[in-house]
């Protein structure tokens, strides 16, 4: 017999056989179209539907929007034309203030047609607007930038909400040049009938001066009151345009939550103090009214201690019940034969931040000063003071445990003040929080002397 050699034979079923091989193939068929079947259905990154367009050419589509379905890929324009309409509707309201200062404010102060005070009635605390205004638009742009040069052209990590929320100081600067704008028109109108020099002026600058776009002076002092009304309108955009899964959602919401609620305790104020305009109202509920009252408190709080409002940080604020103990030992009878008063506290803190962003990182400065403001519930429109506010710096902070339900508050060589919330959780975080920045404040060498008279004398014992 012939024998052949192994490497004369060439096998051509790759030694599989044949049945084997038609089968694999069938079975490699299937899952390439099942393959595509997926890709054609494959699930929205952002809705997590399967209802994608098939796309036929594939060199046409785009690679950023081939896991988009059709409603999220309008959407995502929308959001991306609601955020640029934001940050550049921003811009030119800078750019009205910037006019009012540089074509109206100096000019009349260069050429003395009106006194500082004048001035000051008129323009108000335009400045002040112009400073937030420059600080506010920054971070706005930088956040686009920075989302383009990473590639991110729909803006998807740019976060209006948490931006606004960083920079909700600037509503209470509205709010006084709101409060303001019907005197500073009225004083205005009356220096025009009485000075010949300024109306001269103010007409040929509405003429003869293109950077007023032929606009007065009084359309351009309208410009922080049309801004602050358009807010809650840009931010609705936003809001109609983000899915509810993305980081800024809830800060979107917040926001728009916290710029009604000024405008309408602008609306509040402009009525006690009879003026007959209002700005643009929004539907009442219970939290916007809640919050309306905070910002009433968080005023009379401000303008009791005298602080500056930049530096200032509300750190806690709500009802608690207070109560003065006749003697050293109430812990002994118990927190029941206490009488205690609901009474609204406010916890403040002066500090300034060590980075000049107010969207830095880093953490604050050191802290300077902290209060302790006690208000009596609202009555007859106002709030009443309890008594001057409590330096945290004078104050010493104790709790027992044979009374978790409870803390005290010592000032110095003057009274003391037992609290307590109805929920025992957030007494201890009220507890945690004052004596956080009663440690960080004054000196402990000069309250040394005071300890032994406040501390508790009963016997820390536990069942």
């Amino acid at each position: 017999a012939t024998r052949t050699k192994s490497a004369d034979v060439e096998r051509a079923d790759s030694g599989i056989g044949q049945m084997p091989a038609r089968k694999w193939r069938n079975r490699a068929s299937e899952t390439l179209s099942s393959l595509q079947a997926w890709e054609a259905h494959r699930p929205c990154t952002d809705c997590g539907e399967r209802d994608l367009p098939v796309e036929t050419d594939v060199q046409n589509c785009n690679q950023r929007r081939a896991d988009l379905c059709e409603k999220c890929c309008k959407r995502r324009t929308e959001r991306k034309e609601s955020v640029l309409e934001f940050v550049n509707t921003e811009a030119s309201y800078g750019e009205d203030l910037r006019i009012i200062k540089e074509e109206f404010y100096l000019p009349m102060q260069a050429a003395g047609l009106l006194s500082q005070e004048q001035l000051q009635g008129i323009f108000s605390n335009i400045q002040e607007l112009i400073d937030l205004n420059e600080s506010f638009l920054e971070i706005l742009q930088e956040e686009i930038d920075q989302a383009f040069d990473q590639g991110d052209d729909d803006l998807m990590t740019v976060c209006i909400g948490e931006i606004f929320l960083e920079f909700v100081n600037m509503l209470p600067a509205f709010q006084t040049y709101c409060l303001q704008q019907s005197s500073s028109v009225n004083m205005l109108n009356a220096l025009e009938k009485e000075k010949e020099l300024l109306r001269i002026f103010l007409n040929v600058s509405q003429n003869d001066n293109t950077a007023l776009r032929r606009m007065n002076l009084r359309s351009f002092l309208m410009a922080p009151l049309q801004r602050v009304t358009k807010y809650p309108l840009l931010l609705s955009r936003i809001i109609k345009a983000t899915t509810e899964y993305h980081p800024d959602h809830s800060s979107l919401r917040e926001a728009k939550s916290r710029i009604e609620s000024h405008l309408e305790h602008i609306n509040m104020k402009t009525k006690q103090e009879g003026n007959t305009w209002t700005l643009r109202s929004f539907r009442q509920d219970s939290k916007k009214k809640r919050e309306v009252i905070n910002i009433e408190m968080r005023e009379t709080a401000l303008k009791t201690v005298g602080w500056l409002r930049e530096e200032t940080r509300f750190v806690m604020e709500g009802s608690l019940q207070l109560a003065q103990p006749p003697d050293g030992q109430w812990v002994k009878k118990g927190s029941k034969t206490l009488k205690f008063q609901n009474m609204q506290v406010l916890l403040l803190v002066n500090m300034k931040r060590v980075s000049e962003s107010s969207l830095e990182s880093a953490e604050p400065g050191p802290v300077k000063d902290a209060v302790l403001v006690l208000i009596r519930d609202k009555n007859n429109g106002k709030f009443h003071l309890l008594r001057e506010p409590l330096r945290l710096s004078n104050c010493i902070v104790s709790t027992d445990p044979d009374c978790d339900d409870t803390f005290e508050l010592i000032e110095i060589r003057r009274e003391a003040f037992v609290f307590r919330d109805s929920d025992r959780a957030r007494t201890h975080h009220w507890f945690r929080q004052i004596r956080r920045y009663s440690r960080e404040l004054g000196s402990w060498k000069k309250r040394r002397n005071a300890l032994p008279n406040i501390m508790i004398s009963t016997p820390h014992t536990r069942p």
